[in-house]
Order: structure tokens, then sequence, then C-alpha cells
């Protein structure tokens, strides 16, 4: 398959009735554009990320890194990775990160969900498209745990059963109030990068003399 693209893609595509084989097509022709995919059980989504979405998934990035460096917690961030259950779903998220199966992983250059285990940590930035899509894959895929920023509020959404409850803490970082990281999300843009990294790194440490 030849994909072309005359003008502009629109910022979110929706397309139903895509075969496992179409969408694997796909990844491989856009593998060189700065294009996400999100496959879902025949249903597919393709966002062109905005400023504003990769402002926020980069801060978000570099905070998780922050909390692990002064809780001295060992990770391995993986980006926008494509990961897939094949005939199933697949997904690259905005961020990811191995936290409890960090050994599991490292030095791989390929991962197969099939041997590998899924990302402990999801991030998603839910600023132009809704996560309720993803969130289907990512329970697909095992990834224990997904915060979802949407420009105001962030929600952290932990898998049980099968199906993601939202929960007002992170298991990964439980001595932190997470949810207050939206506050300096908010920042993001507004604030110098620089200063608002450290910034956040003096709330964390604040927050651990608590």
């Amino acid at each position: 398959m030849t994909l072309t693209l005359l003008a502009p893609p629109a910022e979110i595509i929706h397309l139903s009735g895509i075969s496992w084989k179409t969408y694997e097509t796909l990844l491989a022709e856009m593998s060189d554009r700065r294009l996400r995919l999100t496959y879902n059980r025949g249903n597919l989504e393709i966002m062109a990320p905005s400023t504003g979405h990769e402002r926020f998934k980069k801060v978000a990035g570099r905070f998780v890194e922050t909390m692990a460096e002064e809780l001295r917690i060992r990770i391995e961030p993986l980006g926008s990775t494509t990961f897939k259950r094949p005939q199933l779903s697949g997904a690259e998220p905005d961020e990811c990160f191995y936290i409890d199966n960090i050994e599991a992983v490292r030095g791989k250059k390929r991962l197969d969900l099939n041997e590998d285990p899924a990302p402990d940590l999801v991030i998603e930035i839910d600023v132009t498209s809704s996560s309720q899509n993803s969130l289907q894959v990512y329970a697909d895929l095992g990834v224990a745990e997904v915060w979802v920023y949407n420009g105001e509020s962030l929600v952290i959404q932990q898998l049980q059963n099968g199906t993601y409850i939202t929960s007002p803490t992170s298991r990964f970082f439980p001595n932190l109030p997470i949810l207050e990281i939206a506050i300096f999300l908010q920042q993001a843009g507004q604030t110098d990068y620089l200063e608002l990294v450290k910034a956040f790194r003096n709330w964390v440490r604040s927050q651990l003399k608590k």
C-alpha cells in the first residue's frame, strides 16, 4: 500500500472496519511521518500531534523522570514505542515507562508482548482527542497504570481485572499527591521549561519532607 498525503492531514482521523493487516501496512508506510496510530478491534485512529500536545507530553515525561530521580526509583523510558497485541490492539503511547518490569526489557532492541511485559506506566495527553479508545487498547496490552491529562486535570487509571478504575494515587509513586502535577502541567508553555522543571523538583522535595 502506498500512502500519499495531498494536503496536511486533519488533526485526527477515525476509520472503522480496518483489518490488522492494513494497520500493520500503515504502520510501515507511516514510519517516517510524525503521526500516531491507535488500533482497537478494527477501529483506527490516526493523529497528527499538535504543538500543545507535544509540549504537555514532553513536560509530563520529564516530571516522571524527576520524581524517579528524587525517589531513587529505577525507570526505563521508552517514549512512543509501538506496542501490539496481534489481531486485536496496537498503540503508540505519548510516553511510557517500565518500572516494576524494568529488568525484563533492559537492553532489548525489540519487544514482543507475547513474551515481554507491557509498560508499567503510560501517559496520555488528551487535549485533542478522547482517551477512551486508547484505554481499551492499554487494557488489552496489560498496562498497569495510565495517567490521562486533558489540559486542566490529571486522572490516574489503574488496571483491575481487565478494566481501568480511577484512583487518587499512583502505585508507583504512592508517597506523592500525583494529581497535583496538573498545576505544573498547566504552566507548560507559559513558564520557561527548565525553570518549570526546577520548580517541580522543589515541590517533589517539599512533599517528601512531610
